[in-house]
């Protein structure tokens, strides 16, 4: 008899989605879980820290190759910024009574300890007050502004190459998913906020520690918030977003940290809200493995 043949395994499927780009998302009945970064060289944490920010750099240099696109991007961090403008110089003009009032306990000491505690309890409102504002200024404008900044996520995976299939959403459904990750990720905000404010009043902590781990916890919220639409075009939900970020903490930090700081500034806001999208799309890239396209 002849020998009995061995059956050859099934080939597997390529790998990303029907266009051989690479992975795109989640194969249809699969979990959504995002692939591997992968194996990258050893930079050490200020090495990626710097990566990150360098993200935000590179979004920057758009300005000079898509001016009026940028500009467009531009509209709704201004529009928007004047509304939060407003609220700071009210907040500001009304920090005394607003810290006299969260500080009843200090009335009874000596003088030189209230007039501390109560310096000390102003500036952790002011930094508190900073993340909130930071986080949903980014959070309201990218909703204003979901077409603009579409567009300009569109660019940048036009520019690198191997961008996903387009998705045809419209403008409410796109509205809906904006709104429905902001809410989503407005609770972690607010629960930082009141982390830090309570941190605030312990005495080895301090404004300048709470003022640290504001630029830190609030650059990772703003990392989640600014690479949402590279990631929910590839299908991937909010939780694999987070997941995937903190494969790589380190440089998502770096990238949000720096843009924190200068949305803390309210008019180099403007001018850096459009340069964060088009960093977030490049982060984003990175972060899932994308390898540009080769020219």
């Amino acid at each position: 008899m002849p020998p009995e043949s061995t059956p050859e395994p099934a080939a597997r499927p390529p790998a990303g989605g029907p266009d051989g780009t690479p992975p795109a998302g989640p194969l249809p009945g699969s979990p959504a879980t995002p692939a591997a970064p992968p194996a990258r060289t050893r930079r050490g944490l200020l090495g990626d820290l710097l990566t990150g920010a360098g993200f935000l750099g590179r979004g920057f240099g758009l300005w000079i190759t898509s001016p009026r696109l940028m500009l467009l991007g531009a509209l709704p961090a201004f529009l928007v910024g004047i509304v939060y403008l407003a609220g700071i110089v009210v907040l500001l003009v009304n920090l005394d009574t607003v810290v006299i009032w969260a500080t009843p306990f200090a009335d009874r000491w000596a003088e030189p300890l209230i007039l501390t505690t109560r310096v000390a309890a102003a500036l952790v409102f002011v930094v508190v007050a900073a993340l909130v504002a930071v986080y949903t200024f980014t959070a309201v404008t990218l909703v204003v502004g979901d077409p603009f900044y579409e567009r300009i996520w569109t660019e940048v995976e036009s520019r690198l190459g191997n961008p996903p299939a387009a998705v045809q959403r419209g403008f409410w459904r796109s509205l809906g998913r904006a709104v429905g990750d902001a809410l989503r990720l407005l609770l972690p905000a607010v629960g930082v906020g009141l982390l830090l404010l309570a941190g605030g009043f312990v005495p080895l902590v301090g404004p300048v520690v709470v003022a640290v781990l504001g630029a830190v916890l609030g650059g990772w919220l703003l990392s989640v918030e600014l690479t949402g639409l590279a990631f929910d075009a590839r299908g991937y939900t909010l939780r694999d977003r987070r997941r995937a970020l903190r494969s790589r903490r380190p440089v998502a930090i770096g990238f949000g940290a720096a843009t924190y700081l200068l949305f803390l500034i309210p008019f180099v806001a403007v001018v850096a809200m459009p340069a964060a999208v088009a960093g977030a799309a490049m982060l984003s890239r990175d972060t899932l493995g994308i390898a540009p396209a080769r020219q």
